[in-house]
């Protein structure tokens, strides 16, 4: 089992920046691939990034790419979500998930087990 807690979100004006943590409770965090996904009002859960469980590699959806990075501390079973450049677009509920180990990591949600509740994320123009 591993229970999984986002915090870092808030209100930001666009071009700003954020950094979203996910805290995990669990021994065996660091043999997880962990990534983030975000779901803004009246669209789909959409995938954002992801990180192998040695933080080895990582991927990240297209409109994100040299704004948002994805990192890990393995130590202290959290992985992070740095954010900058923020758009309006970028507004959404971001969930961190927590899924078994592959080399490149998965994208669609269903591929992982665990789930966070949740951190608003809100960027005014």
């Amino acid at each position: 089992q591993l229970q999984l807690v986002e915090s870092g979100g808030g209100l930001v004006q666009a071009g700003g920046s954020l950094r979203l943590s996910c805290a995990a409770a669990g021994r065996t965090f660091s043999t997880y691939n962990m990534a983030w996904f975000r779901q803004a009002p009246g669209k789909d859960r959409e995938f954002v990034a992801a990180i192998t469980r040695n933080g080895g590699s990582a991927s990240s959806t297209d409109s994100v790419k040299g704004r948002f990075t994805i990192s890990r501390d393995n130590a202290k079973n959290t992985v992070y979500l740095q954010m900058n450049s923020l758009k309006p677009e970028d507004t959404a509920v971001y969930y961190c998930a927590a899924g078994p180990y592959a080399p490149v990591p998965f994208t669609t949600g269903n591929a992982y087990n665990y789930w966070g509740q949740g951190t608003q994320v809100t960027v005014s123009s």
